[in-house]
């Protein structure tokens, strides 16, 4: 009999009935605190294919409702700003999380001013794209209309705004922007 086992925070737990083999059963403790090859059963295969089809799924109906070609065939500009938000904003979230949860951390301004600048600079290249580029050549269906345009806008625009309000925050705000005096000897 083919049993499934689940890994759920750390327990493994399976159905409500054991078999004599399977890892709830009293002979097979052992084996399951100390190695279980949990990957490799067949619920965490089904449970990643029905998540990749699932995320597959979200995808084709986000590109099919807003109209987004960048998102199915992004052009070498457009993977160059993923690869350089993978490489270099990416990391900063957890740093910025810390820092701002802390709060005091006066260090995060110059990392803060950085990130919110490149992630500004690329969306503008982005939203001048949506607003200007012509889409009708385009295998997958781009926005048309004015309104396609601006709703594709609407989805992009707060990728704009929250990095220019952690800049002007971090250049105005008195606590970040505070320049403290050195003794002179």
């Amino acid at each position: 009999m083919l049993e499934f086992t689940f890994l759920s925070w750390g327990r493994i737990t399976t159905p409500a009935f054991p078999s004599p083999g399977s890892p709830t059963s009293p002979r097979c403790q052992r084996r399951v605190a100390g190695s279980a090859p949990l990957p490799l059963t067949p619920s965490a295969l089904i449970c990643c294919s029905v998540l990749f089809l699932k995320l597959t799924e979200l995808l084709e109906w986000y590109t099919s409702t807003f109209r987004d070609p960048l998102m199915l065939q992004p052009p070498a500009w457009f993977k160059a700003f993923m690869y350089c938000e993978a490489v270099l904003q990416l990391p900063f979230f957890p740093v910025a999380v810390y820092a701002f949860l802390k709060g005091g951390c006066r260090w995060i301004r110059t990392p803060a001013i950085i990130y919110s600048t490149h992630a500004a600079t690329t969306l503008f290249a982005i939203l001048a794209h949506i607003l200007f580029h012509d889409f009708s050549p385009s295998e997958q269906p781009g926005p048309q209309t004015q309104r396609e345009r601006l709703t594709l806008l609407s989805v992009y625009v707060p990728y704009l705004l929250i990095p220019l309000l952690i800049l002007v925050t971090m250049l105005y705000h008195p606590h970040y922007n505070h320049v403290e005096k050195r003794k002179r000897k």
